[in-house]
């Protein structure tokens, strides 16, 4: 009988549905998340130094990501068992930078038959055939797939810029405008750029609080606390 060969979803598309066992109960995705942001990523293996580094930041940064309406939801190919005994490790014996006796609250799927990191494309060839690479997925509350980010096994994430990837992809949604290199809360955004010759004009010549260097690029100011008050629960 033939493998099934699965297309790597793409920005843009929706998320491959799928239920699945974790160490919170079971969870239909992406139903179980509608209406909010999702941090949706894998690691390689439970009991390795590099995923349990990540673990023990993200368990820390959960509340941040909670507030900015975004849910984490973690994935191995190692079993339910295995998690549980490697996540009370971690809450009983590691102590990483200054974090210690942390408590991982956020699901972790188990994924034995790699069935779901194989519909994400978590499984790459050259690095293992049987461990998923530490892959992440932004995915949106309409479920849709926002941002794809890639790591090799040796590489652990950095934390802050995923919080960053979702706060500014939510300032591009609600602000309508796009978010420059380097951007975070407080700096300027990048007006879209003009559509007609006649909008181009008028944008050069206003004097509101759109500063243009050309036609094609354009910012504006707006203030950390306007982004976090539209963005932020409360």
């Amino acid at each position: 009988m033939e493998e099934q060969v699965f297309t790597m979803p793409r920005i843009g598309e929706k998320a491959p549905e799928f239920k699945a066992v974790t160490t919170q109960g079971e969870i239909n995705f992406p139903s179980d998340y509608k209406g909010s942001w999702v941090i949706f990523f894998s690691h390689p293996a439970d009991f390795t130094p590099v995923c349990t580094s990540e673990f023990m930041t993200f368990a820390t940064m959960e509340k941040a990501f909670n507030d900015a309406n975004c849910k984490l939801l973690g994935l191995s190919v190692d079993g339910l068992y295995s998690h549980i005994a490697w996540l009370r490790t971690i809450k009983d014996k590691i102590k990483y930078k200054k974090m210690k006796n942390v408590e991982v609250t956020f699901p972790l799927i188990e994924d034995i038959s790699m069935d779901i990191s194989k519909r994400f494309g978590m499984i790459m060839p050259g690095e293992s055939n049987t461990k998923a690479v530490r892959a992440v997925f932004v995915i949106d509350p309409k479920g849709i797939i926002r941002a794809i980010i890639y790591y090799p096994l040796s590489l652990g994430r950095n934390f802050d810029e995923l919080y960053r990837v979702v706060i500014a992809l939510q300032t591009a949604d609600t602000f309508d405008v796009a978010t420059p290199a380097d951007w975070r809360p407080g700096d300027d955004v990048i007006v879209p750029t003009a559509g007609s010759c006649g909008t181009a004009k008028e944008r050069m010549e206003q004097k509101d609080d759109i500063r243009c260097y050309d036609w094609f690029f354009c910012t504006k100011k707006i203030d950390k606390s306007t982004i976090f008050k539209k963005i932020l629960k409360k």
